[in-house]
C-alpha cells in the first residue's frame, strides 16, 4: 500500500499528521482541529496549509487510511 498520510509517531503510531495525499500531491497540515479514537483507530480532522479541511480516519487492523474532505 503506498502511503497517504505521514505522521509523527513518538510512543505509538499516528500520533499526530503531519501532511496527507490529496489528488496526487502532498498538503502539509497546519492544525489538527479535533482528534479521537474510533474502534477502528486514531481519527482526526485537520486543517491543511491552503485552508481545506480533511477527515483521517486510520484502521489499525487493516493498516489503511482513508482520508475525506469536509
Amino acid at each position: 500500500m503506498s502511503e497517504i498520510v505521514s505522521c509523527y509517531s513518538g510512543g505509538r503510531y499516528a500520533e499526530r499528521p503531519q501532511r496527507l495525499m490529496w489528488e496526487g500531491g502532498w498538503l502539509g497540515i497546519s492544525k489538527i482541529l479535533s482528534s479521537w479514537c474510533s474502534p477502528q483507530g486514531p481519527c482526526f480532522r485537520v486543517l491543511t496549509e491552503d485552508e481545506r479541511r480533511f477527515e483521517l480516519m486510520f484502521a489499525e487492523a487493516v493498516d489503511d487510511w482513508q482520508v475525506k474532505a469536509l
